[in-house]
């Protein structure tokens, strides 16, 4: 399924190799989940050698999955900044948000390739062999594993046309709506899709026992209310710089202040997190778990120089908010925004940038009930 957002790579990758100039990583969830295939699939009817080949063959069809999305993208001029491997499919991390009649084909694009590798191999065994019964097939061997790849990308394809977004089926109800209607507008109606079709597969597992189905419930949700969330941040946020959210009251610190220094500023003021200066020059950023870790470890005497952050976010007043907003919206969120000569000019913080976009939102809201 393709995502948009920031061009952090995805925590918790643990290899990474590059096709066709693209990253491809996968997660230690997805490691173990290969791990475990191979565990289960040893000592039955199928060989090991099969077995090994049924995994990598399941692995190169969401592979192919997901660059089926990279090659549309990439013909409308999208980058995908990288692909991530989970348990129950890929991600397709694009560098920017597609237009409507963009993510429709973008979309469709993925379950059109596995839907190409069934019908190659159902058309190949039709040719060779004849078909084997469905119930051949609950018995995994050496001789049905054309037939089991073939169903397995099948399902791939069906369970990516859920109209549960984030995925592929969501995504293209979105684009169908958002031809429409607002895009805003459009994003809710899919994502609340998504998440009450995750409420009823997840009800149904815990009726069925299938710990499966419940699992894969709880990724539907958790992805439709994140991206849900995101998108929504992205259009609200859409045609701001980022000095029209930030901060310009703020308070400093001294990179030879010491700690007790900021933890009586903390006190005084309403502010979490203090740009270190060296005289007018940005060093560094304390915040406030760096302040109160530092007070722990180095007692109320140590210097702030030793405890802030070198390595801070930093932002131009002028940059597109919308872009931004990926890096500063998680909780503690900051970046420091400063003009092109180096002058610092405000803060960023994930908390005045939920205000910001609360203000927007009613703002929005107030514009659509006048007309």
């Amino acid at each position: 399924m393709p995502i948009d957002d920031n061009h952090k790579p995805i925590p918790g990758s643990v290899i990474t190799v590059r096709v066709l100039g693209v990253p491809v990583r996968l997660h230690f969830t997805f490691v173990l989940l290969l791990v475990f295939l191979l565990f289960i699939g040893v000592g039955q009817r199928q060989s090991g050698l099969m077995t090994v080949l049924y995994v990598l063959a399941l692995f190169a069809s969401v592979l192919l999955h997901e660059f089926g999305h990279t090659l549309v993208a990439r013909r409308y001029g999208i980058r995908t900044v990288e692909i991530v491997m989970f348990p129950i499919g890929g991600v397709s991390r694009l560098e920017r948000e597609p237009k409507p009649r963009e993510e429709l084909w973008i979309a469709l694009a993925g379950p059109l390739v596995n839907l190409l590798i069934a019908a190659g191999l159902l058309a190949w065994l039709g040719a060779q062999q004849g078909f084997v019964s469905l119930a051949q097939l609950r018995e995994p061997t050496d001789a049905n594993l054309a037939e089991r790849v073939a169903l397995g990308n099948l399902v791939l394809c069906m369970f990516n046309l859920l109209p549960a977004y984030p995925m592929d089926g969501g995504r293209i109800l979105r684009s169908f709506l958002a031809l429409r209607k607002p895009e805003e507008e459009a994003t809710r109606i899919a994502a609340g899709a998504g998440q009450g079709l995750a409420i009823v597969m997840g009800l149904a597992g815990l009726l069925w026992g299938n710990f499966m189905l419940i699992f894969v419930a709880l990724f539907v949700y958790l992805g439709a209310a994140h991206t849900g969330v995101t998108a929504r941040g992205r259009i609200l946020t859409t045609g701001f710089p980022v000095h029209a959210a930030m901060i310009t009251d703020f308070r400093t610190l001294q990179h030879g202040d010491t700690i007790r220094d900021a933890g009586n500023l903390l006190l005084a003021t309403s502010q979490h997190d203090f740009p270190v200066m060296h005289g007018e020059a940005v060093v560094g950023l304390l915040s406030r778990s760096a302040l109160v870790r530092a007070m722990m470890t180095e007692g109320p005497e140590g210097y702030v120089a030793g405890a802030m952050d070198r390595e801070f976010t930093r932002l131009s007043p002028d940059q597109p908010l919308q872009e931004v907003l990926p890096r500063v919206s998680a909780p503690g969120g900051c970046a420091l925004v400063l003009d092109p000569e180096g002058k610092l000019v405000g803060l960023l913080t994930s908390e005045n940038l939920s205000e910001f976009l609360l203000l927007r939102q009613v703002s929005m809201a107030q514009a659509r009930h006048a007309h």
